[in-house]
């Protein structure tokens, strides 16, 4: 057994065209916004969403829609009015990738709940073979020592016997078939407990984001999937302070200006 702690890495996020997006912005005329926001070094995310807004009202500047008479420059505040005003179809243009590493599948199984503009590749037990069994606990279950001690023989029984069934199966043997391989350890994985660490690819749109953090942060969710959805949060509140800036964030609890974004 191998004790572990949940870690989340940032793999993937927007990255703006500017010379096709300044082609069309050109056409509409649009190109005072994307000398301003250029200018501002802001974010790509935020850049995409703020066009994406734009678009919907032609709200380059004024003039362009007669309907329009007064139009933000500050690019904060303007989607600080899109997460008020709940125009959350504008969030669900920017993506996000981590990777979430030594998480349980307590966590995944609840995490793939969320699929409305997620995706997720996981790694799959039907392949891989577990040479041990990672596990993380909790810190007041590590307090506690019978309750160590007595999880900790569990583990071991678990893992000696992944051992002993690839031995077995002759897993290890240069004449073994992969078909062969792939069904015996489909079998093995049905020894595993359900708090086995994996890792899992998670890709999310904004407006998800928003909601699974408010989710998976509060007060009674799952300790773990908690502790995960913190570090997701710290980590978009760097990559788009002007879409999560409306959060307060209390005991770990994400509660955002407006609950519905």
């Amino acid at each position: 057994m191998r004790q572990v702690e949940p870690s989340v890495e940032l793999l993937a996020k927007p990255s703006i065209d500017w010379e096709s997006m300044r082609t069309y912005l050109d056409e509409v005329g649009g190109t005072t916004w994307a000398d301003r926001v250029e200018e501002a070094d802001s974010p790509d995310a935020e850049d995409l969403l703020e066009f994406s807004g734009r678009m919907c009202y032609r709200s380059w500047e004024p003039g362009l829609n007669p309907n329009v008479s007064r139009v933000r420059t500050d690019s904060a505040q303007y989607l600080g009015n899109v997460i008020a005003s709940q125009h959350g179809s504008v969030l669900e243009h920017a993506n996000f990738t981590f990777v979430l590493h030594n998480v349980s599948r307590v966590l995944t199984h609840e995490l793939i709940r969320h699929r409305a503009g997620s995706a997720f590749s996981q790694e799959s037990l039907r392949y891989v073979r577990l040479a041990d069994i990672p596990f993380w606990f909790p810190e007041w279950a590590r307090e506690d020592s019978e309750l160590m001690e007595r999880s900790l023989k569990v583990l071991d029984t678990l893992e000696e016997h992944q051992k002993w069934m690839a031995e077995h199966f002759e897993l290890d043997e240069a004449s073994t078939k992969f078909s062969h391989k792939k069904h015996m350890t489909s079998f093995m994985r049905r020894f595993a407990p359900e708090g086995l660490a994996t890792g899992i690819v998670y890709t999310a749109n904004l407006r998800s984001l928003r909601h699974v953090i408010e989710m998976r942060t509060a007060k009674g969710a799952e300790e773990e999937i908690r502790l995960v959805f913190n570090k997701i949060g710290e980590a978009m509140l760097e990559e788009a302070p002007a879409i999560f800036s409306d959060y307060e964030v209390v005991d770990g609890e994400w509660i955002p200006g407006t609950r519905k974004a």
